[in-house]
């Protein structure tokens, strides 16, 4: 279906003010899909600031983005007027280094961290991964303290680290989460794998239940919101919860970052995303309520309904 002139029109004006536009399912704080999640997590780690437009919320742009860029899903990332792509090509452009340079994104100044390989994770990385050649161990450490390792090229401004004989290449937007980073290899019965042990790493997310929530409320010590779109929360809607909409957002910013605060959705993986966002941005007592809103109905107050 041709693009009604008007509705181009406000498309290209969005793009063309916006040096930095992402098409997407929800908000960078609460996204309602997990490729949307993975670019904002991408574009999280190497932006302060840029434009999303949340297609749920407008049906019209969410198939009028289709036409005009010519591409069938979403998310679309377009950057200085130009489409760069979907997730996957997001993915692989922040990997092999080409998305810092269509961001113009500056490599940060930062010391070479210092990381610890233990014996055991030597001996697995050698049977692994036999050191030589062209590449190495590549470690990253994302924004959200999440710890990926592959083999790969050594890339231009890598810092390349020895420990106990291992080579580990690390960029340089991970390297100040790395610090003191001890790498492990564990053996638990059948099960084996390296472990991460960050002293950077900031509390986790912790889980709490729709009953613990109820006492939570009566004794008026946590701050809840919910990540829901506007149309379900009509639906159902606990008593009390904070939509995080532009005015709810800026409400939780303004919070001590020792606040308890619990977040929910309609079963509890929405808003894991988000209760993991405002970790990762310093929160200290971050909550997810297990099985969200459904499973409050069923466990608290069975005048919600359920859907």
């Amino acid at each position: 279906m041709a693009l009604e002139p008007e509705f181009r029109l406000e498309l290209d004006r969005l793009i063309k003010d916006n040096r930095v536009v992402l098409f997407m399912k929800g908000n960078p704080q609460a996204p309602q899909c997990g490729f949307s999640a993975k670019v904002v997590g991408i574009l999280d780690e190497l932006l302060e600031d840029y434009q999303t437009v949340d297609v749920l919320s407008r049906p019209e742009i969410r198939n009028g983005i289709k036409e005009y860029s010519n591409w069938p899903t979403i998310p679309q990332l377009y950057v200085d007027g130009e489409f760069v792509g979907g997730c996957d090509i997001v993915q692989d452009l922040a990997s092999s280094g080409e998305l810092l340079q269509t961001l113009g994104v500056q490599v940060p100044e930062v010391a070479e961290p210092t990381i610890t390989v233990t014996d055991a994770a030597a001996e697995a990385f050698r049977e692994a991964a036999p050191q030589g050649g062209d590449e190495v161990i590549r470690l990253s450490v994302s924004k959200r303290f999440e710890h990926d390792m592959e083999m790969g090229p050594r890339r231009d401004g890598d810092f390349v680290l020895q420990s106990n004989g291992i080579a580990i290449a690390i960029d340089r937007m991970s390297a100040s989460r790395a610090y003191g980073l001890t790498i492990d290899y564990v053996k638990r019965g059948l099960d084996a794998g390296f472990s991460m042990d960050n002293p950077n790493e900031p509390a986790e997310v912790r889980e709490m239940t729709p009953k613990e929530l109820k006492s939570a409320i009566d004794e008026d010590r946590i701050q809840l919101f919910d990540v829901r779109p506007e149309e379900e929360r009509r639906i159902a809607s606990i008593a009390g919860a904070c939509s995080l909409d532009a005015e709810g957002l800026q409400y939780l910013q303004s919070l001590a970052k020792d606040t308890e605060i619990v977040f929910h959705c309609h079963q509890g993986i929405r808003s894991m995303e988000a209760a993991e966002h405002f970790r990762v941005e310093g929160f200290t007592r971050v909550y997810n309520l297990r099985g969200g809103i459904d499973a409050w109905s069923c466990e608290v107050d069975a005048s919600v309904p359920r859907y």
